[in-house]
């Protein structure tokens, strides 16, 4: 089962959210919290296999918090759950690391499988937030944080077993980051990754 804690200050909601993934047979809820208060006294006790974190917190961004986890613990793995369906908004949360985006207006199939798929270590956008990237004029190229550190260790010539160590994560995971980026950036091989990534100044 996918350990899950949910942060979010609406509380119909969160009930409503830990009563789907109860209900489901891959995910349990281990804590819930209102808060970036709540939240950081949770992590303290009780580190989940996927945090649920809201991004308009009452004491603080989510944004920045999330930022701020991924610092402290490395292998938390973080989908974001908000009505914010802002490109600036998507991009400061990949950018600070999370692995995942989905509006709170999704099915509750698609939340279901915005956990299970963070939780494997792979990113996870809701369809929405997918069109809303694919129509930004500016075709900014976004990547997580993690996918940036991967990138960086790549450039500077580490394996995937010596990445795997560096950023505590497994092999398999590391090979999935590496496609998302190959992907992402359009390439086709090791080298022209390394060449785009110092070109567009992406580390």
């Amino acid at each position: 089962m996918i350990n899950v804690i949910i942060i979010d200050d609406h509380k119909v909601l969160l009930e409503g959210l830990e009563q789907l993934i109860n209900r489901s047979e891959t995910a349990c809820v281990t804590g819930t919290g209102y808060s970036v208060a709540d939240c950081r006294k949770l992590l303290k006790y009780n580190l989940p296999d996927v945090l649920l974190l809201d991004v308009g917190l009452p004491d603080g961004d989510g944004c920045e918090l999330c930022a701020e986890l991924l610092r402290q613990y490395l292998s938390l793995k973080i989908l974001m759950l908000t009505t914010y369906a802002e490109i600036a908004v998507i991009t400061r949360a990949l950018e600070g690391g999370a692995l995942g985006y989905i509006l709170k207006n999704s099915t509750s199939d698609e939340i279901l499988e915005g956990i299970s798929v963070v939780a494997s270590g792979r990113r996870f956008l809701c369809d929405a937030v997918e069109i809303l990237l694919r129509k930004n004029v500016n075709n900014h190229i976004v990547l997580t944080g993690r996918e940036r550190q991967l990138l960086k260790l790549i450039v500077d010539g580490y394996s995937n077993t010596e990445i795997a160590d560096r950023m505590c994560l497994t092999e398999q995971t590391v090979k999935g980051y590496r496609k998302n980026l190959v992907f992402k950036l359009q390439v086709h091989n090791t080298a022209q990754l390394v060449r785009i990534a110092i070109e567009q100044k992406l580390v």
